[in-house]
């Protein structure tokens, strides 16, 4: 919950990576950029349960539930794999919490956008837009 929405619930964000690390690394740091407030919840879901590279429905479906504050969750993943394990989640009935949904979205920069407008108490679409919108981030 977020004093800085009026105590409503926040959007959780779940990173999906085929890295237990990776995924790690991308939530401390997204969670390190979004300020010194309130920050919304952010879960990894990296490699497998046995610690290898790939990525694993369980974890992926344990860490929505762990971010879940009745707000949505916004899932953004690294490469195919994920996705198609993402989409599979979604297609099966009460696998992920109610509003979660597969944001398009580059995994280090829309992890970013979505974790800082998460915090400061924006909805679902709002959020997943922010991360889309990291597409058009110039470096030049």
């Amino acid at each position: 919950m977020n004093a800085a929405n009026g105590g409503r619930p926040l959007v959780g964000i779940v990173l999906v990576s085929h890295s237990a690390a990776v995924a790690t690394a991308v939530a401390e740091l997204a969670s390190g950029l979004a300020g010194g407030g309130a920050t919304a919840p952010v879960a990894a879901a990296g490699g497998t349960p046995d610690g290898g590279l790939g990525t694993s429905s369980e974890l992926i479906a344990a860490a929505a539930h762990q971010v879940d504050q009745g707000a949505g969750v916004a899932i953004l993943t690294d490469l195919g794999s994920a996705v198609l394990t993402v989409k599979t989640l979604l297609a099966e009935e009460d696998e992920l919490p109610p509003g979660s949904l597969l944001v398009d979205a580059p995994f280090l920069e829309g992890a970013v956008a979505a974790v800082v407008t998460a915090s400061a108490g924006a909805d679902a679409a709002a959020v997943a837009q922010a991360a889309q919108e990291a597409y058009e981030y110039r470096k030049q």
